[in-house]
């Protein structure tokens, strides 16, 4: 029995895999998909609340230190500026997919997530791409040219389906988010039996947590959500989100705690500006010279009646008309509520998390190819590398930038 041989197995059937496979195919080569799980793209399938949020309009290629987080987020540049989200865009129409923008450049599909997948399932069919699935890899290794030094040599992979050999390898097998659809450290472990640096990793857009006993006078406003301006660290390291903010049981969630979980470092606190669209020293002022209501039924027309209950709970001189109230208890009360500080005591793991933080460093790898420096026909893509976007379509677009400049390689020049 030959051993089956192909131009390039990839690794991972979620968005960079398929995405790579069907371009590297559809450029002729003979592509081999690997997956250990029994569906291909399952995080594809549960992104964006099932509408699976592919691609952000406002994503500048030049500029992806606005929106990509990592050691070095210049590394993305070649790979975005090469595949924009115009491109991929243009797939989504040939394909005949309805799409709308719900806010901030954010791009979902109209019907489901299933659309997408479907469109990257055809785009493999189309490269003739060959998939295994479910199939689990047992050991790989390279095997060196014996015709000369300068000959690349080939890759023999061990499956649960029998031993196959490739040219070149691509490892698309995502970060450690979202154990139960199936996220293992398998792309880690392998980048180091190739000796290929990792950074440390960490859970991204992840919801943050506080301690039992601090949270409590909180825990009241589970479900509670409403627009803040939330920021964390100081001078040249400081971020700051205008998004929605979402009080769980356990903490914080919503769009602006995943946004800022990706910068928040342990130990470090939050400010968080409950009320950014309200002048609240100028409104309290304005309040106390003319109502007699209590400060906290005058504070639930700047803010959700329970949050004005809750705050005005925690001191005895906001328990009482706004008019008796001193200007001095009311400045308090407006600068609280503006820069609420508090320190997160952690997150809520990978259980929770969209992304991975960290993974193999970019400095081992070419940014236009996204081949390994020092292993020849070694190759990451997607979310295993580590390049992690914002909230808001930006790591769908990396997957699709990476995976498309990985099938250009592996194609080589045209001609």
């Amino acid at each position: 029995m030959t051993t089956p041989f192909f131009d390039a197995i990839i690794l991972g059937a979620g968005a960079a895999g398929l995405f790579c496979a069907g371009q590297a195919g559809q450029r002729g080569l003979k592509v081999l998909l690997i997956d250990h799980a029994d569906k291909v793209a399952e995080k594809v399938r549960i992104s964006g609340g099932g509408r699976c949020n592919f691609t952000n309009r406002d994503l500048d290629p030049a500029a992806p230190h606005k929106h990509f987080v990592g050691q070095n987020p210049q590394f993305c540049r070649s790979a975005l500026s090469r595949y924009t989200p115009a491109d991929f865009i243009a797939l989504v129409q040939k394909h005949g997919i309805p799409f709308h923008e719900k806010h901030k450049g954010q791009l979902f599909a109209d019907r489901s997530a299933e659309d997408i997948i479907a469109m990257l399932l055809a785009e493999c069919e189309a490269g003739g791409v060959t998939r295994w699935q479910p199939c689990s890899v047992k050991n790989i290794a390279f095997l060196a040219s014996s015709i000369d030094a300068a000959s690349a040599g080939s890759y023999q992979i061990d499956t649960d389906r029998g031993p196959v050999q490739a040219r070149s390898l691509v490892v698309a097998t995502g970060g450690l988010s979202i154990p139960k659809i199936g996220a293992t450290d398998f792309g880690y472990r392998l980048a180091q039996q190739f000796n290929i640096p990792l950074v440390e990793r960490r859970p991204g857009l992840v919801p943050l947590t506080f301690d039992g006993a601090g949270w409590a006078p909180y825990a009241q406003l589970a479900g509670l959500a409403l627009p803040v301006q939330i920021s964390t660290g100081a001078k040249k390291t400081r971020m700051a989100f205008d998004e929605d903010l979402l009080f769980t049981h356990r903490g914080l969630s919503g769009p602006a705690v995943l946004q800022i979980s990706s910068y928040w470092q342990e130990g470090t606190p939050l400010a968080i500006n409950l009320a950014p669209s309200v002048d609240l020293p100028a409104a309290l002022a304005q309040g106390k010279a003319r109502s007699r209501k209590l400060v906290a039924n005058e504070l639930a027309t700047l803010v959700p009646s329970r949050l004005a209950d809750a705050w005005a709970g925690r001191e005895a001189d906001w328990q009482r008309p706004i008019n008796e109230a001193s200007d001095k208890a009311l400045a308090r009360l407006a600068e609280q509520l503006a820069r609420w500080e508090l320190t997160p005591t952690g997150t809520e793991g990978y259980k929770k998390a969209e992304v991975t933080l960290g993974g193999v460093d970019t400095k081992a790898l070419s940014q236009q190819t996204m081949e390994c420096k020092a292993q020849p026909g070694l190759y990451f893509i997607g979310e295993v590398v580590d390049v992690t976007g914002w909230l808001g379509g930006y790591n769908f677009q990396w997957a699709w930038a990476s995976a498309h400049a990985c099938a250009q390689a592996l194609a080589g020049p045209p001609g």
